[in-house]
C-alpha cells in the first residue's frame, strides 16, 4: 500500500531545465519558480486533505552553480552512456521551503554554459543526461515519487524511461506522470541522434506518426499519465490540425488525458502599487495617479499631444509567432488615426527591420526599441493604454495577464490562453479587452478601432481598466488544478 493512503501526502518530482531564481531564460523559468511554490503552500483543505511534497530538479548550468551558496551535496553516482558511465554530482538548497536538486556533470557544464544552445544535438545529450539523472537521484536518496512532472521536450525523456522502469522496478511501479506542454512546436528535433548513446530505442507505437517517434517530446507524451497543455483553449487546439502540429491523430486517441490548466502571474512581483520601477505607483482605487506613468512616457520618448492620444504597445520577442508583422501592418492601416505606438523587443532580424522602418514612415507616431529592457517594459505596461498581441498561436500568454494587472487592456487574437484569459468588451457582463478572430491586419485594425472608440468615452474606458485590474490570475487555482491531477492519478475513482 502506497505512503500517500496513510498520511495523504503526495510527493512530487518536478523537473525543469530552468527555474528562477536560479536560471530564467523565458516563461518556463517563472512557472518552475511559481507553480511548485503555490504547491507547496496549498492548504490541504482545497484538494480534500491532502498535502504537497513538491521538490524541483534543474540542471546546474555554469553559471547556476557559481551563483549558489548553502548548497550540500547529496548524491553522487554514475549515468551509463556508449561513451562510458558518465559521473552525476546532486546538490540540494532550497527556495522559500522548497527543495531544489541542482544537477552537475560534464554534458551540463560546458565552457559557455548556456542554457539553450541553439544546437538541439548538444542540448539532447545534456538534457538526457539529466533527465536520466533525476530518476536515479530518487532512488539515491530513497524518496519515491508519486508524481513525475516534466515540462517540454528537453525533460520529457524522463517519463519516457520511467513508463520503461515502473515494468519491472519495484521503486518506480506506483509513480505516475504528467508532462506539460509550453509550446508543441518544440519536439527536441536533431536531438534524437543522442538517444542510442543513452540506451533509448524509438517508439513504436502506431498512433504516433512514424516522424515523430525518436523525437524526445512525442516519446515523453507518449508513456505521459496527463498531458497539459498551458491553458485550456490550448489544451483543445492541439487536438486540430491547425495547432496539433502534425500530433493531433494521436492527442484526440488521448482525449480523456489531455487537458489545459492556465499558468499564472506572481501578483506580489507584478504590482502597480509596489513597483519601484514607475513613476507613480497606484492601484485600482487610485487610478487616477496611472496618467503620470502615461505622462512620463509621453515626456520619455517625445510624443507630443498629451495624454489624450492613446499609447499602443507590443512588449516581447518579434516573431512570427506573436503576429508581430500584422501589427506592424494594421499601424499602417490607422495612420490616419490619433494614436502613438511603442515597440519593445528583440527577435528576428526581418522584423526589428520592419519596425525600424514602420519608425521611419511615422515619425511622429512610432518608436521601436529593439532590445530587452525590463524595467522600460514595466513602464509600459502601467502607461501606455493599450498592449497589442496579435498571435498567430499562444500556447498561454504572460504579457496581457500582466498588462491587465496594471490597466493596459489587451486587444488580442481570439486564441489559445489570450481567448481564455480576455473577455470581449463587447460582452454584456462587461469585458477586459478587445478580441478578433484571424492573424490578419484588417482584423487587428478593427479591433483596435473599436477600442479607440471607447476610448474616446474616458468613464468607459476607465470602468475597462477597473475590471481588468480586478482579474485574478494568481497560481492559486492552477495549483489546485495540478493537484487534483495528481491526486486523480493516484487514487483514480
Amino acid at each position: 500500500m502506497s505512503l500517500i493512503t496513510s498520511d495523504k501526502t503526495i510527493r512530487v518530482l518536478f523537473i525543469s531545465a530552468e527555474a528562477d531564481p536560479f536560471i530564467k531564460v523565458g516563461g518556463l523559468g517563472d512557472v518552475a519558480y511559481a507553480l511548485p511554490q503555490a504547491l507547496k503552500d496549498l492548504k490541504s483543505t482545497l484538494v480534500d486533505g491532502y498535502s504537497i511534497d513538491i521538490r524541483v530538479a534543474i540542471p546546474c548550468h555554469a553559471n547556476v552553480c557559481a551563483n549558489v551558496a548553502g548548497s550540500k551535496l547529496v548524491a553522487s553516482f554514475t549515468i551509463p552512456n556508449t561513451t562510458g558511465n558518465i559521473p552525476v554530482e546532486v546538490f540540494e538548497t532550497s527556495v522559500n521551503n522548497v527543495t531544489v536538486y541542482l544537477f552537475s556533470g560534464s554534458p551540463i557544464i560546458p565552457a559557455d554554459g548556456p542554457v539553450y544552445s541553439g544546437n538541439n544535438r548538444i542540448d539532447g545529450f545534456k538534457y538526457f543526461f539529466f533527465s536520466l539523472a533525476t530518476l536515479e537521484l530518487t532512488r539515491q536518496i530513497d524518496w519515491k515519487p508519486d508524481i513525475l512532472h516534466a515540462n517540454d521536450w528537453h525533460t520529457a525523456l524522463s517519463v519516457y524511461k520511467l513508463n520503461e522502469l515502473r515494468q519491472t522496478d519495484p521503486f518506480f511501479k506506483d509513480s505516475h506522470s504528467v508532462i506539460t506542454v509550453h509550446n508543441l512546436v518544440y519536439m527536441g528535433k536533431d536531438a534524437e541522434t543522442e538517444l542510442e548513446g543513452f540506451g533509448i530505442t524509438p517508439e513504436n507505437m502506431e498512433a504516433l506518426p512514424e516522424w515523430s517517434r525518436n523525437l524526445p517530446l512525442p516519446l515523453g507524451l507518449s508513456k505521459a499519465d496527463q498531458i497539459v497543455a498551458v491553458s485550456p483553449t490550448y489544451g483543445k487546439e492541439i487536438l486540430t490540425p491547425e495547432f496539433g502540429c502534425g500530433l493531433q491523430n494521436y492527442f484526440n486517441t488521448r482525449k480523456s488525458t489531455v487537458t489545459g490548466i492556465i499558468n499564472g502571474i506572481d501578483q506580489e512581483l507584478w504590482n502597480p502599487s509596489t513597483d519601484a520601477s514607475l513613476s507613480s505607483k497606484f492601484d485600482v482605487d487610485h487610478l487616477d495617479l496611472r496618467k503620470i506613468n502615461k505622462e512620463a512616457l509621453n515626456k520619455e520618448f517625445g510624443f507630443r499631444g498629451g495624454n489624450n492620444i492613446p499609447i499602443l504597445t507590443i512588449i516581447g520577442r518579434l516573431d512570427p509567432q506573436k503576429g508581430v508583422d500584422v501589427a506592424l501592418e494594421a499601424l499602417r492601416q490607422l495612420s490616419d488615426l490619433p494614436w502613438h505606438a511603442i515597440i519593445l523587443g528583440t527577435g528576428f532580424s526581418k522584423l526589428e527591420e520592419d519596425a525600424r522602418t514602420l519608425e521611419k514612415e511615422f515619425p511622429e507616431q512610432v518608436r521601436a526599441v529593439l532590445k530587452f529592457d525590463a524595467k522600460l517594459s514595466r513602464r509600459l505596461y502601467a502607461g501606455a493604454d493599450m498592449v497589442l498581441m496579435p498571435s498567430r498561436f499562444e500556447p498561454c500568454g504572460l504579457v496581457q495577464m500582466i498588462a491587465m494587472r496594471y490597466g493596459c487592456v489587451p486587444v488580442a487574437r481570439e486564441v489559445g490562453g489570450l481567448k481564455d484569459t480576455i473577455v470581449d468588451n463587447a460582452d454584456k457582463d462587461g469585458g477586459t479587452g478587445f478580441l478578433f478572430p484571424n492573424p490578419i491586419g484588417s482584423d487587428l485594425a478593427g479591433a483596435v478601432t473599436r477600442a479607440l472608440s471607447t476610448y474616446e468615452d474616458q468613464s468607459e474606458w476607465n470602468a475597462l481598466q477597473i475590471r481588468c485590474m480586478h482579474k485574478n490570475f494568481s497560481w492559486q487555482e492552477p495549483a489546485i488544478a495540478y493537484a487534483n491531477i495528481y491526486k486523480k492519478l493516484i487514487h483514480p475513482k
